[in-house]
């Protein structure tokens, strides 16, 4: 074996070794959490010596889970509906027209995606608190339209660019107006689009903690809030309650998360993306 392969094969076995310590690491570090929410103690064994499931029952009651998912399915509700309905026209405009700055706009619109939440979460939260909207359900709303706009302006530009124009040219020929170009011309075609870009808005928005940890009142905490809070606010609790409560919104993201997936290509996306604003 000459010296390139040998140097090609322990960089191939380098990498698979980091990725299966990374994978083992955090499957541990899961699995720990999950079975620490059910043990009734554990210490110094491999497994708890019982097993219960009062801790869920018990994290139900304490934090008012009930409570706090109404509250969060409502807020990501809101800012699903307001990103489609925002994100899909201006998309459509960019996709049709062309402009003095269209790449800078595209460029802007990559930003909040970009950038750190945290970097203009602080400044974003300030502007909200002076004018009235922090710490309210809308204030949470509004801060987080302001990266998943964007995101769907650059998932749903690519989807709109690949219809023919003269598509739509047709349906005016035949008397469409603009009402029934959209509903029934355009959105047939992109409704795989469209339900790809809002299901990953809801898995983003139900993961997003910076921006609604800056803009959340105590009625408008997400599930993601709460469990921060219930694991860092003074007083003494359970460790196993606030394992259920993570493993309980483990399961909430993955479910909508597998959902997602189910409906889009992560891959696709990102070069669509990338090509777009090259």
């Amino acid at each position: 074996m000459n010296r390139d392969a040998l140097l090609s094969k322990l960089w191939v076995t380098a990498v698979w070794g980091v990725v299966t310590l990374f994978v083992l690491n955090l499957g541990a570090m899961i699995a720990t959490v999950i079975v620490n929410s059910f043990g009734t103690r554990w210490f110094g064994t491999w497994l708890p010596p019982s097993f219960t499931t009062h801790w869920y029952t018990d994290a139900w009651a304490e934090f008012q889970l009930g409570d706090v998912l109404l509250v969060t399915f409502q807020i990501v509700g809101l800012v699903v509906l307001f990103s489609g309905l925002l994100g899909v026209p201006a998309a459509y405009a960019l996709a049709r027209r062309e402009f003095p700055g269209k790449r800078l706009i595209l460029l802007l619109f990559l930003l909040p995606l970009m950038v750190p939440p945290i970097t203009f979460g602080i400044p974003l939260a300030s502007v909200l608190y002076k004018a009235g909207f922090a710490g309210s359900m809308s204030g949470v709303v509004l801060a987080n339209l302001v990266p998943t706009v964007p995101f769907v302006i650059l998932v749903m530009v690519p989807f709109i660019e690949q219809i023919d124009p003269r598509v739509e040219d047709a349906a005016r020929v035949f008397g469409a107006g603009t009402f029934k170009l959209f509903t029934h011309v355009l959105l047939p075609l992109l409704a795989p689009g469209i339900l790809a870009a809002l299901l990953l808005v809801l898995v983003r928005t139900i993961a997003m903690f910076e921006l609604t940890f800056f803009t959340a009142g105590p009625s408008s905490q997400t599930l993601v809030v709460a469990l921060y809070y219930a694991v860092y606010a003074a007083g003494v609790r359970a460790g196993q309650s606030i394992d259920a409560m993570a493993v309980i919104y483990m399961l909430t993201t993955l479910i909508w998360l597998l959902v997602a997936l189910r409906f889009v290509n992560p891959t696709q996306i990102v070069t669509r993306a990338k090509r777009e604003t090259a």
